[in-house]
């Protein structure tokens, strides 16, 4: 009964509410932008214990988990970078949380400024990475080929 007491249901990282009773390595994957592999390299670099419920480490260990999700992009090779070249900066941002959803937008409102094929696609609402059009994607209630009339 003690144990359950103490445990915290949700811990705050990175503007993310994260799952306080799964693993580490698992709930830090609640976090747009980091998947496993960035999760695993992510609790080696802060000394955690992997496998050890998030909702019951102690504070100083949530400050080390916080602190290295905050460093990552420093601290990791460029081709682990999930935007290895910004096209404002140039330079190499790994993208977290809500920067993910705000660098889409952003890109897709730059492509449509700039009249790009796959900006007028996006415009559109068609299909923008070259799938077909003839038989899928179809909108509204026209399905199936409209016959001549003999």
């Amino acid at each position: 009964m003690d144990q359950e007491e103490e445990i915290k249901y949700f811990v705050r990282i990175r503007d993310t509410d994260l799952d306080g009773t799964k693993m580490a390595l698992i709930a830090l994957t609640g976090i747009k932008g980091v998947g496993r592999h960035a999760a695993t390299y992510i609790v080696n670099k802060a000394q955690v214990d992997s496998h050890a419920l998030l909702g019951k480490m102690s504070d100083e260990d949530v400050e080390r988990l916080r602190t290295a999700v905050d460093e990552f992009s420093e601290s990791v090779p460029s081709w682990m970078l999930n935007r290895p070249i910004d096209v404002l900066s140039g330079k190499p941002r790994h993208l977290l949380a809500s920067e993910v959803d705000l660098t889409l937008e952003e890109d897709i409102n730059t492509m449509r400024k700039i009249r790009s094929y796959s900006g007028i696609r996006h415009e559109t609402g068609q299909k923008v990475r070259g799938q077909r059009t003839k038989s899928t994607g179809r909108t509204g209630t026209t399905v199936g080929v409209k016959r001549k009339k003999d």
